[in-house]
């Protein structure tokens, strides 16, 4: 299956693949170590997943764990993942569409400016 037609999820030391169009789960993987929260990074066609102190590598595509790192001495907790190939966050998407509404108020605040300034620099007629 096409990477484009899935979207990931992960709960509890679990990680599922679901069709995009259809919700049905395509493939599931359960962390052979670790519980609770589970975050996700898809990493080109890796899924990176961290789960209580533990890291995992799938194939995005099939769910095959690539290899695990236990992360000694990191502690464990809620995970930030980055990585160059990584794509837009929620956050940064959040981010974005704030910034475009700042500038459209700016822009329509402008005008309306302008057309009062207009209007003031000009005689009425009676």
């Amino acid at each position: 299956m096409n990477l484009n037609d899935l979207v990931f999820t992960g709960f509890n030391n679990r990680v599922a693949a679901l069709n995009r169009n259809t919700g049905a789960i395509v493939w599931r993987w359960a962390a052979p170590s670790g519980s609770t929260y589970t975050s996700l990074l898809l990493d080109g066609d890796r899924l990176i997943v961290s789960v209580q102190g533990y890291m995992f590598a799938l194939d995005a595509a099939s769910g095959r764990q690539l290899w695990a790192n236990e992360m000694k001495g990191f502690g464990f907790g809620i995970a930030s993942l980055a990585s160059v190939r990584g794509g837009a966050t929620s956050s940064t998407l959040l981010t974005s569409a704030a910034a475009a509404d700042q500038e459209a108020t700016a822009d329509q605040e402008a005008t309306a400016d302008q057309e009062a300034t207009a209007v003031s620099t000009f005689p009425a007629i009676t």
